[in-house]
């Protein structure tokens, strides 16, 4: 007989606002949102149940969130305390399942499968996760809400449906729960697929698990007929930790002033590439494709891209096409610059191990940059840099030991190395922000 899988999804209720409650008890009880954008009021990034029953949402600007809950509490984020709270979150789950599998700062799977036979016998799954969810609340001072299932598919759809809370859905129950929930919920289902299911008829899982099975593996593949496994609650699917090479990677910076000099905001584009390549090497990636957008001052946009013949790890080749793109875009602009972009995609393996006295360029730099990385790491800030790097510490000399600016990091690096470090690629991202506003302060008072 073929073993239950059962799977425990965990997240955190409006994390980053139950983040600045924890931090602050004299918020208990109030409506209280976390803004983003340059000064932490620009837009809201999270809300928590209090502020949304005014109508509070995550995107709204936040003076909108203040006219609707004018006694509500807007709060600057403080992502590294972010950081640490996930880091307390995590170890108490750690202790509950032999497999945990992180999937963002505030929230994860757990095996249970077997847990039933080892730990359940004198307890019910819920009264046992009733004990984790009070524990981490306790500990951490974080509300978490849970839901267990049959796979993490489900798992997740049980916890967005018990929220704030938790459900079980019991094995044979799977269909009658899926059966009125809407297809959107799925994760992997795009515009496309949920257009190209309802033009079939299909806009919730029940009616999905009506169609023939053939119909579905004709019509989407592999995806259509585990779609209709899933509809039909025959989806079983163990939790595998998995750690995956990167399919992108990417900077979305807004700048700290609008920035009219284009030659600083192209010295800033080069830093942040040697960051993101150094990255990339250190996994053992190179990029064949890359593209860099400018957003300016009035939020309009111009965007550019190149395709390399052969995937590229080289700051000097990277660079040189970076501002071949630049040029380009910029040259009959005369808007301040707002916000830049930069990602790499299309990703190959780079096959070398860093040796010292490497034969190879790709050797050789991924030698540079493992040593570059390990003293970074030693000294706590960025002591190895590139010309481009340096030109922004030039540019202000009484910059000091700036903190990361976000927590977020793929579950790749996540499994690797769970709450992040210098190998995080966004590590030191506020170093050049924090020197950047400085720059752009004093460049605006020139001009």
């Amino acid at each position: 007989m073929s073993l239950n899988n059962r799977i425990l999804h965990v997240d955190g209720d409006s994390f980053f606002a139950s983040c600045e409650i924890a931090l602050d008890p004299k918020l208990h009880g109030l409506a209280v949102w976390v803004g983003g954008g340059r000064r932490g009021d620009g837009i809201v990034i999270a809300a928590n149940r209090a502020a949304k029953k005014f109508g509070v949402k995550t995107g709204m600007a936040c003076f909108e969130a203040k006219r609707l809950c004018p006694k509500g509490v807007l709060c600057r984020p403080h992502y590294d305390e972010y950081r640490r709270l996930s880091q307390e979150m995590f170890r108490v789950l750690e202790e509950y399942s032999p497999t945990l599998v992180p999937i963002s700062i505030d929230e994860g799977f757990l095996d249970f499968t077997t847990m039933d036979r080892h730990v359940w016998r004198d307890k019910s799954p819920e009264n046992y996760v009733k004990e984790i969810r009070a524990r981490i609340l306790r500990e951490v001072g974080l509300p978490v809400s849970a839901g267990l299932a049959n796979s993490s598919r489900l798992a997740k759809l049980a916890t967005d449906a018990a929220k704030p809370g938790f459900i079980e859905i019991k094995p044979g129950e799977e269909k009658e729960f899926l059966k009125d929930r809407s297809v959107r919920e799925l994760s992997g289902i795009g515009k496309n697929r949920q257009r190209a299911l309802s033009a079939l008829g299909a806009t919730t899982f029940g009616e999905a698990a009506t169609l023939p099975s053939i119909m579905l593996k004709q019509k989407f593949g592999i995806w259509g007929q585990q779609l209709w496994l899933f509809s039909n609650g025959l989806w079983n699917e163990p939790l595998l930790l998995e750690v995956k090479d990167r399919t992108t990677i990417s900077s979305n910076t807004t700048l700290p002033y609008d920035e009219p000099d284009y030659e600083a905001v192209l010295t800033f584009i080069f830093s942040e590439a040697t960051r993101l390549v150094g990255q990339l090497r250190r996994e053992q990636l190179q990029a064949r494709e890359m593209g860099l957008t400018i957003r300016f001052t009035d939020f309009t946009e111009t965007s550019g891209g190149h395709r390399f013949r052969e995937a590229q790890f080289l700051n000097s080749t990277i660079n040189a096409a970076l501002e071949a793109i630049f040029r380009g875009l910029m040259g009959d602009q005369f808007k301040s610059v707002r916000q830049i972009r930069i990602a790499f995609w299309n990703l190959r393996r780079l096959d070398t191990q860093p040796t010292l006295w490497g034969r190879t360029d790709a050797e050789r730099w991924g030698a540079l940059d493992d040593a570059a990385h390990r003293l970074n790491t030693q000294f706590g800030r960025i002591s190895v840099m590139t010309g481009a790097q340096l030109a922004l510490r030039e540019m202000e000399d009484s910059f000091k030991n700036p903190k990361a600016k976000c927590p977020f990091v793929p579950q790749r690096e996540m499994v690797r190395k769970l709450w992040g470090t210098d190998a995080d690629p966004l590590a030191h991202k506020g170093d050049w922000e924090k020197r950047l506003a400085k720059v752009s302060k004093q460049s605006q008072f020139n001009h």
